[in-house]
């Protein structure tokens, strides 16, 4: 009796390890399928991906511009803000190139080097625009990146998904997939130890 109470419990154990194994796996891919159509294709779009070294020539905050969005946004959306434009000197061909934050900065407003999210206080933005500016001008030399291919003649400070960063979303749901490759394979064993001990 006690017997067929600890097969009935092992049974049960290795349903619930299997479900969860399984369960594991199902989530994984839904977690590579969702950074497959959001992230990935950012990444391939950007044509910025060489590292190369800024040097800053001039940095100058012109007057307020209105914030252009996409197509279909409200008009209270539109904020004016100070607009910041840094021309940098590229290294690697020596041309006077403008400089942006994002590959989203120059989609959002390609007069503008930095584009701020709305914020209700203005004087908060204004304060902000102006600290970025001083730090250009403190830090003339820094990391930057280009397109090597020539379609685009302006430059980026940072991407918004680096190879780092796609690495790491990807690593995620790596370790949730072979964690749950490896519980199903772990209860197969043992349920062929299991079946192979009862014949011998």
């Amino acid at each position: 009796m006690l017997g067929k109470k600890l097969v009935t419990a092992q049974k049960r154990g290795e349903t619930r390890a299997l479900c969860l194994g399984l369960g594991m796996v199902a989530c994984s891919m839904m977690m590579y399928f969702f950074i497959g159509i959001t992230i990935v294709p950012f990444y391939t779009k950007s044509v910025w991906t060489t590292e190369t070294v800024c040097k800053v020539l001039k940095a100058n905050i012109k007057d307020k511009v209105f914030c252009p969005n996409s197509e279909g946004s409200e008009d209270e959306e539109i904020f004016p803000y100070p607009c910041l434009q840094v021309w940098v000197n590229l290294t690697a061909s020596g041309q006077e190139v403008m400089l942006y934050q994002t590959e989203d900065t120059l989609e959002r407003n390609p007069k503008c080097s930095y584009v701020p999210d709305k914020l209700e206080n203005s004087k908060e933005v204004k304060a902000r625009i102006e600290t970025i500016a001083s730090n250009f001008k403190k830090y003339q030399t820094f990391p930057c990146y280009y397109d090597p291919g020539g379609t685009q003649t302006n430059v980026i400070l940072s991407r918004l998904y680096p190879a780092k960063g796609l690495l790491f979303a990807f690593l995620w749901p790596t370790l949730m997939f072979t964690g749950g490759c490896l519980i199903i394979v772990l209860v197969k064993i043992s349920q062929y130890v299991s079946v192979l001990s009862a014949w011998q």
